[in-house]
């Protein structure tokens, strides 16, 4: 029989927001009071607190695990949590609010399906607000919650949380589903359970959004079917001729015709996994490709299905600047692309570590690049140093 745990549904979440906007304490609250914290780290937690002098239990301590971080206050690196509840399981990326994190901002945001943004009640939205909520737009994420936190520092005021609603409803517009919450962290108001200080307040938790909205994969089963070739199988003996690699979205049957560029196609006439033989094979398997045609394709080509994205010599990306080096126009570089690696040239634009910049790339050799979607199946690329072979940025096709 299949258990509740096995059928619940998991939802991948990610927390943003500025320096001390209270976000180790608003994960440790939805730790803490969902019950996912075991006795040890409770009492680790109670002891640690009493010694800083403090009345209640500093929840950030559940979050905020190295040393050095704690010592400062602040969090440095991407943390990932998991919990529960009887509805529905939880992977939490907690990001750091430093501007200069920015990047390790963008890797949590990459994987979620949910953006939580936190902001103090007393400063509203800010510069980093935008930002990360710039990147959850770019990065594909469809429902994006503002937590407006330290309510409570502002004397639970209806009138301040209107005004920081209105603001950040206009400037998410672009999101399917968009929550404005007035939460305490600290207390725990509306973060896991209702406030008794709000009685203006009559709409949902946090925690009530995140068992609630709907659960998605990225769609990348929904899209055309694209299979890079990573590597050619060849067998002389016995003329096995198979293409390996992984399906980064949509689906393929035995019997499909795909699209090879160049106005070649063909039939798929296998699909061989470490398992043996199967009829079907879908966004995320990793398999080898049998055609009916014995047609040349080697590593870094794109087998498709018939919405095939054109080759071009020059595309717009939005970067995300990953290394201590400034990238300028007219800069040599190499990029990845799928299982892609060619030569190109910065046309457009620069950018530095942690930065959001709009360029554009002319390559020396053609490539089937398309739009960005479904959370990096389909447009993601890479910026790779000639020289060295540092990642210099991760960027979206726009």
């Amino acid at each position: 029989m299949t258990s509740a745990l096995q059928t619940r549904e998991t939802l991948r979440l990610c927390t943003a927001g500025s320096v001390d906007d209270g976000k180790s304490t608003f994960v440790g609250r939805l730790l803490h009071d969902t019950k996912s914290v075991l006795a040890d780290q409770l009492s680790a937690v109670e002891r640690t607190s009493k010694e800083k002098g403090l009345d209640q239990l500093d929840l950030s301590l559940l979050v905020d695990g190295l040393r050095a971080e704690r010592e400062q206050g602040i969090t440095i690196d991407v943390a990932y949590r998991y919990f529960s509840t009887p509805k529905r399981t939880f992977i939490l990326a907690d990001t750091p609010g430093h501007v200069q994190y920015t990047r390790n901002t963008v890797t949590g945001v990459s994987t979620s399906q949910v953006v939580v943004l936190l902001v103090d009640a007393r400063n509203g939205i800010v510069e980093q607000t935008l930002r990360h909520l710039r990147a959850a737009e770019l990065l594909g994420v469809r429902t994006v919650v503002l937590a407006v936190n330290k309510i409570d520092l502002v004397d639970f005021r209806a009138d301040t949380f209107r005004k920081i609603e209105q603001e950040f409803v206009e400037v998410a517009e672009a999101f399917d589903e968009v929550y404005v919450i007035p939460i305490s962290a600290l207390l725990g108001d509306n973060v896991v359970e209702p406030s008794a200080h709000m009685p203006w307040y009559d709409g949902p938790t946090v925690l009530e959004v995140l068992e609630n909205i709907s659960v998605t994969s990225g769609r990348a089963q929904e899209l055309d079917f694209r299979f890079p070739i990573q590597y050619v199988i060849r067998d002389h003996a016995t003329d096995y001729r198979g293409y390996a690699g992984r399906v980064t979205a949509g689906k393929i049957r035995v019997g499909d015709t795909v699209s090879l560029g160049g106005g070649r196609a063909s039939v798929v006439s296998g699909i061989d996994t470490s398992d043996g033989p199967v009829e079907l094979a879908q966004a995320g398997d990793s398999v080898v490709l049998l055609l009916a045609d014995d047609i040349d394709l080697s590593r870094g080509d794109l087998i498709a299905g018939e919405a095939r994205p054109a080759s071009v010599r020059s595309f717009s990306a939005t970067v995300v600047g990953l290394a201590d080096k400034e990238v300028r126009a007219g800069q040599q570089v190499r990029v990845r692309y799928g299982t892609s690696l060619v030569r190109a040239r910065i046309a457009e634009g620069s950018w530095g570590l942690n930065d959001v910049a709009d360029v554009r790339i002319e390559l020396a050799s053609e490539l089937p690049v398309e739009p960005y979607a479904a959370r990096g199946a389909v447009g993601a690329v890479l910026i790779i140093d000639q020289a060295t072979g540092d990642t210099l940025g991760a960027g979206l096709v726009t």
